[in-house]
């Protein structure tokens, strides 16, 4: 494990994937703490603000006095907005951070149930063969066949009201088939070799050899795998709240954020750039870390230095 992570440390592109993964998830962890505003309240009075380090002052009416803020009774305090607001009134940089919350969420709770089906599925495949092998593959090629974004439309269009937990289940129904072919491959390779007879010669079970013997020495190709995978849910959620099927207002997610200021990108840009940017930044990471990964783990593959 030390000897792993050294290579880490010296594999730079997966070193910046970790530091900006780190980062990220710093951001969603403390996000009550370090978000300077709510996330889904509106500042009537301080919509369409542009990006500013400076304090905007109290918003006052026709008489020059200080508004009232009619809940409170209070005078409206002025109020700073480092990535400005929306139309609504909403801190986009609030809403950004809470999104962070919402966009690993997803992209780590689908991934693991992606990895599980995956899982299952390639390793009843790759070990048993014949007509399980075949069965089970089929079945793989049928739901590969079908693009998995329109899949995942189709899954939430059956919940009458999606949440987080339709989102779930729509990328990780849709996202094990290429895992499954993986895991599949590396047990079918496994599964005779020396140790694995010896296993079956003292009287160890299907389950138990699968279990302890074949899963455990998968696990380099399952973590690159699932570091992947979580990238490209992040960005399948956000294409979905882009569509309205995903995370809906005003709960914050980069892609109804960036749904939302579609149409103002030319008047507003910072309305859109900056959960762009977020969503950008955080696929990259994954990424990144996803190849370092792969070329530290593989022993084929000559580190990059």
């Amino acid at each position: 494990m030390g000897h792993t992570l050294k290579k880490l440390m010296r594999h730079r592109p997966a070193f910046a994937g970790m530091v900006l993964i780190g980062i990220f998830v710093l951001v969603a962890i403390g996000a009550p703490v370090i978000s300077p505003h709510s996330p889904i309240k509106q500042y009537k009075w301080y919509t369409r603000l542009p990006p500013s380090v400076h304090m905007h002052p109290p918003p006052v009416d026709e008489s020059g006095e200080v508004r009232i803020d009619p809940v409170t009774g209070e005078p409206i305090a002025g109020a700073r907005f480092l990535l400005g607001t929306d139309w609504h009134g909403r801190d986009i940089l609030s809403r950004i951070i809470y999104g962070a919350q919402v966009s690993l969420l997803v992209g780590i709770v689908a991934t693991l149930i992606a990895l599980f089906i995956g899982i299952v599925v390639g390793s009843l495949a790759g070990y048993f063969g014949g007509l399980i092998d075949a069965a089970l593959m089929r079945l793989t090629d049928t739901f590969f066949a079908f693009p998995a974004i329109l899949l995942a439309i189709v899954i939430l269009a059956t919940f009458r009201h999606p949440g987080l937990w339709a989102i779930f289940l729509a990328l990780g129904l849709t996202g094990w088939t290429g895992i499954a072919r993986v895991i599949r491959g590396q047990i079918l390779s496994l599964r005779e070799q020396e140790f694995i007879e010896a296993a079956r010669g003292v009287g160890a079970g299907h389950l138990r050899i699968i279990l302890v013997h074949l899963i455990p020495n998968c696990l380099a190709p399952i973590i690159v795998l699932g570091t992947l995978a979580v990238a490209e849910n992040i960005l399948s959620e956000a294409g979905l709240s882009f569509l309205g099927l995903g995370i809906q207002p005003p709960t914050p997610s980069w892609g109804n954020m960036l749904a939302e200021a579609r149409g103002n990108l030319l008047d507003m840009p910072w309305w859109g750039v900056f959960p762009g940017l977020a969503l950008a930044l955080t696929v990259l990471a994954f990424n990144l870390y996803g190849d370092g990964l792969r070329d530290v783990l593989d022993p084929r593959l000559k580190i990059r230095r």
